[in-house]
């Protein structure tokens, strides 16, 4: 706190985490604002914890307001990308996300796909007796996970998966060795996609990895393929999709993202059989949400502190020359 005013945080993150970095801030002032950066009251605090639009389509500002940074002296992301925010929001005080916190969650919705891709779910589900057939399935022991994309995502991913007892190889976006017993290192992605049983998805939107997945790829793929993708639509080439799927190149595909976001009503992938589309949720869910705001509080009391930030966060580059990890 300062001697003169009251140390002010202006946060976009909604009631649990105001309690919480209250709670762990006694005296703050933390103030409610709405989406966007127009309010005063952001430019008057010392903190501003922010809540971007990630629907496509959704507009940003070109330019910051009149007077920003105003007295901000840091600025607190709830996600872990930064391509929902314009340029000019990283060039003035520190920007800290939720850059390592995501591997949980999202690596539990990939199991989840690659259990129900398995089994055959819903499909193997009954509906009334006419439908009492047993079936044969696969097991998740010893089949083949490519992991494209090594960060903590791909990391925690192939942990669990290895536990599982499946085969696991990835990509990673340099040369170093991926630091994990057990884990195989494909070069690219011609080398992971032809032997994989499931291929996941956790590499940033960049030019380098924009239609990484086309009909180019799909062509290499091993056939009956399950695609997941949980980092950006811009990974995959929609269109090769369907024509894929089709053939039995793939016998599945499930997607947490899509460009645009959402697909336009009456979009074909909403109506495949095929085809599991969720709502850029693969992260959601309040254990992920907690360690935000505690990262958030933590980051706070950090900056009173004079100590480092956690999880400072930089634009993401447009192109790489490699696919460099979600993380």
């Amino acid at each position: 706190m300062t001697a003169d005013r009251t140390f002010m945080i202006a946060s976009q993150f909604g009631d649990r985490a105001d309690n919480i970095v209250a709670a762990m801030l006694a005296g703050a002032d933390v103030r409610k604002v709405p989406p966007g950066y127009d309010h005063s009251a952001i430019m008057e605090a010392d903190v501003f914890l922010h809540y971007p639009d990630t629907r496509s389509g959704a507009r940003w500002q070109d330019r910051p307001p009149p007077g920003w940074p105003g007295r901000l002296r840091l600025i607190q992301l709830i996600s872990t990308g930064t391509d929902f925010y314009p340029d000019w929001l990283f060039a003035g005080p520190p920007v800290t996300s939720a850059i390592g916190l995501s591997g949980p969650p999202i690596s539990e919705y990939c199991l989840a796909a690659i259990f129900a891709a398995t089994r055959d779910m819903p499909a193997m589900w009954m509906k009334g007796p006419d439908q009492w057939h047993r079936r044969m399935a696969p097991s998740i022991r010893g089949s083949r996970l490519g992991i494209y994309g090594f960060g903590s995502i791909g990391r925690t991913l192939a942990e669990q998966a290895l536990a599982l007892g499946m085969r696991v190889t990835a990509v990673r976006g340099s040369d170093a060795p991926l630091g994990m017993d057990g884990v195989e290192q494909a070069a690219d992605m011609p080398a992971l996609i032809g032997n994989c049983d499931h291929l996941v998805l956790a590499a940033p939107g960049t030019d380098a990895t924009r239609h990484v997945i086309d009909a180019t790829a799909l062509a290499a793929a091993k056939p009956g393929l399950h695609l997941v993708n949980v980092a950006r639509g811009s990974l995959v080439d929609h269109a090769a999709l369907i024509p894929a799927l089709d053939a039995g190149t793939l016998s599945r595909v499930t997607l947490d993202v899509t460009e645009p976001e959402p697909l336009p009503a009456g979009h074909p992938l909403y109506s495949h059989p095929r085809v599991f589309l969720s709502p850029h949720v693969a992260a959601a869910g309040q254990s992920f949400l907690d360690t935000v705001y505690q990262r958030a509080a933590d980051n706070i009391a950090r900056l009173l502190r004079g100590d480092g930030l956690i999880g400072l966060a930089e634009r993401e580059p447009a192109v790489h020359a490699t696919p460099p990890e979600r993380v």
